[in-house]
Protein backbone atom coordinates (compact mmCIF):
# COMPACT_ATOMS: atom_id res chain seq x y z
CA UNK A 1 0.00 0.00 0.00
CA UNK A 2 1.44 3.37 -0.60
CA UNK A 3 0.87 5.91 1.42
CA UNK A 4 2.71 8.48 -0.32
CA UNK A 5 1.07 11.91 -0.14
CA UNK A 6 -0.72 13.03 -3.45
CA UNK A 7 -0.24 16.36 -5.14
CA UNK A 8 -4.11 16.79 -5.41
CA UNK A 9 -3.94 16.37 -1.37
CA UNK A 10 -1.48 18.97 -0.97
CA UNK A 11 -4.16 21.83 -2.19
CA UNK A 12 -6.58 20.83 0.44
CA UNK A 13 -9.62 18.41 0.90
CA UNK A 14 -12.39 17.98 -1.93
CA UNK A 15 -10.18 19.52 -4.16
CA UNK A 16 -11.05 17.89 -7.22
CA UNK A 17 -7.67 16.44 -9.42
CA UNK A 18 -8.98 17.20 -12.60
CA UNK A 19 -8.95 20.60 -12.09
CA UNK A 20 -8.12 22.50 -15.29
CA UNK A 21 -5.05 25.28 -15.49
CA UNK A 22 -7.03 27.98 -15.56
CA UNK A 23 -9.40 27.14 -12.41
CA UNK A 24 -6.12 26.53 -10.76
CA UNK A 25 -4.89 29.69 -11.25
CA UNK A 26 -8.14 31.24 -9.86
CA UNK A 27 -7.73 29.24 -6.79
CA UNK A 28 -4.50 30.25 -5.37
CA UNK A 29 -5.39 34.04 -6.75
CA UNK A 30 -8.26 33.97 -4.44
CA UNK A 31 -6.68 32.69 -1.78
CA UNK A 32 -3.71 35.25 -2.59
CA UNK A 33 -3.40 38.70 -0.50
CA UNK A 34 -2.68 41.45 -3.03
CA UNK A 35 -2.00 45.15 -2.69
CA UNK A 36 -5.06 47.00 -3.91
CA UNK A 37 -3.78 49.62 -6.44
CA UNK A 38 -3.63 53.14 -5.32
CA UNK A 39 -6.50 55.32 -4.74
CA UNK A 40 -7.16 58.72 -5.11
CA UNK A 41 -6.98 60.78 -1.26
CA UNK A 42 -9.46 63.16 -0.06
CA UNK A 43 -7.83 64.26 3.07
CA UNK A 44 -11.08 66.41 4.14
CA UNK A 45 -13.30 62.70 4.34
CA UNK A 46 -10.02 60.54 6.16
CA UNK A 47 -10.84 59.26 9.55
CA UNK A 48 -8.41 59.79 12.13
CA UNK A 49 -6.91 56.45 11.69
CA UNK A 50 -6.12 56.65 8.08
CA UNK A 51 -4.97 60.30 8.33
CA UNK A 52 -2.47 59.23 10.71
CA UNK A 53 -1.28 56.55 8.28
CA UNK A 54 -1.34 58.92 5.55
CA UNK A 55 0.82 61.66 7.03
CA UNK A 56 3.20 59.19 7.62
CA UNK A 57 3.57 57.95 4.53
CA UNK A 58 3.58 61.09 2.19
CA UNK A 59 5.95 62.51 4.92
CA UNK A 60 8.51 59.76 4.24
CA UNK A 61 7.99 59.90 0.29
CA UNK A 62 8.62 63.34 0.37
CA UNK A 63 11.42 63.48 3.06
CA UNK A 64 12.87 60.88 0.20
CA UNK A 65 11.73 62.93 -3.06
CA UNK A 66 13.45 65.57 -1.61
CA UNK A 67 16.37 64.31 -1.00
CA UNK A 68 16.82 62.18 -4.25
CA UNK A 69 16.71 65.02 -6.07
CA UNK A 70 17.91 67.97 -4.28
CA UNK A 71 14.91 70.21 -4.11
CA UNK A 72 15.57 73.32 -2.73
CA UNK A 73 13.00 74.72 0.15
CA UNK A 74 11.55 76.77 -2.87
CA UNK A 75 9.80 73.52 -4.21
CA UNK A 76 9.67 71.39 -0.94
CA UNK A 77 9.52 73.52 2.21
CA UNK A 78 10.19 72.16 5.65
CA UNK A 79 6.71 73.08 6.67
CA UNK A 80 5.04 71.76 3.80
CA UNK A 81 2.52 69.97 6.14
CA UNK A 82 1.28 73.31 7.18
CA UNK A 83 -0.73 74.29 4.10
CA UNK A 84 -3.11 72.60 2.62
CA UNK A 85 -2.03 73.84 -1.08
CA UNK A 86 1.02 71.72 -0.94
CA UNK A 87 -0.42 68.77 0.82
CA UNK A 88 -2.51 68.46 -1.84
CA UNK A 89 -0.07 68.98 -4.33
CA UNK A 90 2.21 66.49 -2.66
CA UNK A 91 -0.27 63.82 -2.07
CA UNK A 92 -1.23 63.73 -5.69
CA UNK A 93 2.04 63.49 -6.77
CA UNK A 94 3.22 60.76 -4.34
CA UNK A 95 -0.15 58.40 -5.89
CA UNK A 96 0.94 59.44 -8.89
CA UNK A 97 4.69 58.17 -8.05
CA UNK A 98 3.09 55.01 -6.59
CA UNK A 99 1.10 53.79 -9.34
CA UNK A 100 3.63 54.99 -12.25
CA UNK A 101 6.14 52.20 -10.38
CA UNK A 102 3.50 49.68 -9.76
CA UNK A 103 5.14 46.30 -10.71
CA UNK A 104 1.90 45.92 -12.92
CA UNK A 105 2.47 49.09 -15.02
CA UNK A 106 4.15 49.14 -18.10
CA UNK A 107 7.86 50.64 -18.65
CA UNK A 108 6.93 54.09 -19.71
CA UNK A 109 5.16 54.81 -16.12
CA UNK A 110 8.47 56.25 -14.43
CA UNK A 111 8.96 58.46 -17.85
CA UNK A 112 5.53 59.75 -17.61
CA UNK A 113 5.59 60.50 -13.77
CA UNK A 114 8.99 62.60 -14.29
CA UNK A 115 7.33 64.63 -16.82
CA UNK A 116 4.38 65.33 -14.73
CA UNK A 117 6.93 66.16 -11.68
CA UNK A 118 8.92 68.71 -14.35
CA UNK A 119 5.07 70.34 -14.12
CA UNK A 120 4.72 69.55 -10.91
CA UNK A 121 7.30 71.66 -9.39
CA UNK A 122 6.49 75.00 -10.99
CA UNK A 123 3.26 75.04 -9.39
CA UNK A 124 5.14 74.46 -5.77
CA UNK A 125 7.04 77.17 -6.57
CA UNK A 126 4.49 79.54 -7.40
CA UNK A 127 2.31 78.53 -4.06
CA UNK A 128 5.73 78.31 -2.13
CA UNK A 129 6.41 81.97 -3.05
CA UNK A 130 2.63 82.72 -2.07
CA UNK A 131 2.40 81.03 0.65
CA UNK A 132 5.47 82.56 2.34
CA UNK A 133 6.89 79.62 4.42
CA UNK A 134 10.74 79.83 5.41
CA UNK A 135 13.26 77.37 5.69
CA UNK A 136 13.22 78.17 9.41
CA UNK A 137 9.77 80.07 9.77
CA UNK A 138 6.23 79.48 8.94
CA UNK A 139 3.16 81.78 8.91
CA UNK A 140 -0.45 81.00 7.72
CA UNK A 141 -1.08 81.61 4.18
CA UNK A 142 -2.84 84.85 3.69
CA UNK A 143 -6.54 84.72 2.55
CA UNK A 144 -7.90 87.09 0.09
CA UNK A 145 -11.02 88.49 1.99
CA UNK A 146 -14.08 89.01 0.26
CA UNK A 147 -16.50 91.84 0.72
CA UNK A 148 -18.98 90.99 3.40
CA UNK A 149 -16.23 88.72 5.27
CA UNK A 150 -14.68 89.13 8.33
CA UNK A 151 -10.89 90.43 8.51
CA UNK A 152 -8.23 88.55 8.53
CA UNK A 153 -6.37 88.32 11.75
CA UNK A 154 -2.69 89.52 11.44
CA UNK A 155 -0.78 86.99 10.39
CA UNK A 156 3.23 86.85 12.09
CA UNK A 157 5.98 84.25 11.15
CA UNK A 158 6.11 81.37 13.83
CA UNK A 159 9.98 80.56 14.25
CA UNK A 160 10.30 76.43 14.16
CA UNK A 161 13.47 75.14 15.58
CA UNK A 162 12.78 71.28 14.97
CA UNK A 163 10.86 70.36 11.97
CA UNK A 164 10.33 66.91 13.13
CA UNK A 165 8.99 67.81 16.53
CA UNK A 166 6.25 69.81 14.80
CA UNK A 167 5.55 67.52 11.94
CA UNK A 168 4.84 65.54 14.90
CA UNK A 169 2.94 68.01 17.18
CA UNK A 170 1.03 68.98 13.96
CA UNK A 171 -0.39 65.31 13.12
CA UNK A 172 -1.24 64.68 16.99
CA UNK A 173 -3.65 67.84 16.78
CA UNK A 174 -5.07 66.65 13.28
CA UNK A 175 -5.79 63.24 14.36
CA UNK A 176 -7.55 64.10 17.17
CA UNK A 177 -9.77 67.09 15.86
CA UNK A 178 -10.64 63.80 12.96
CA UNK A 179 -11.08 61.66 16.23
CA UNK A 180 -13.50 64.25 17.95
CA UNK A 181 -15.81 64.52 15.24
CA UNK A 182 -16.28 60.65 14.84
CA UNK A 183 -16.41 61.20 18.72
CA UNK A 184 -19.32 63.69 18.40
CA UNK A 185 -21.08 61.32 15.67
CA UNK A 186 -21.06 58.21 17.60
CA UNK A 187 -22.44 60.11 20.60
CA UNK A 188 -25.27 61.84 18.58
CA UNK A 189 -26.01 58.80 16.55
CA UNK A 190 -26.56 56.55 20.01
CA UNK A 191 -28.85 59.59 21.43
CA UNK A 192 -30.94 59.25 18.33
CA UNK A 193 -31.21 55.62 18.54
CA UNK A 194 -32.21 56.13 22.21
CA UNK A 195 -34.72 58.69 21.57
CA UNK A 196 -36.36 56.47 19.39
CA UNK A 197 -36.05 53.21 20.99
CA UNK A 198 -38.32 55.55 23.95
CA UNK A 199 -40.82 56.40 21.41
CA UNK A 200 -43.91 55.23 22.57
CA UNK A 201 -45.94 52.81 20.16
Amino acid sequence: MNDAPRAEDSLGDGLDAELEEDDLYDLVMASTVLPEPPRPINWNLLSSGDAEAEWLALNQWVDQIRRTYGLPASVIPPFWYRHPELVWELSALHLHWIASYDPEQDASGPIAWHTDFALARERLREWVATCGTRIDRDRPTRQTIWPGEAPQAPIEDEVIANRMEDFIAFVAADVQSRQDIEDDFIRAKQAADCARDNEPG
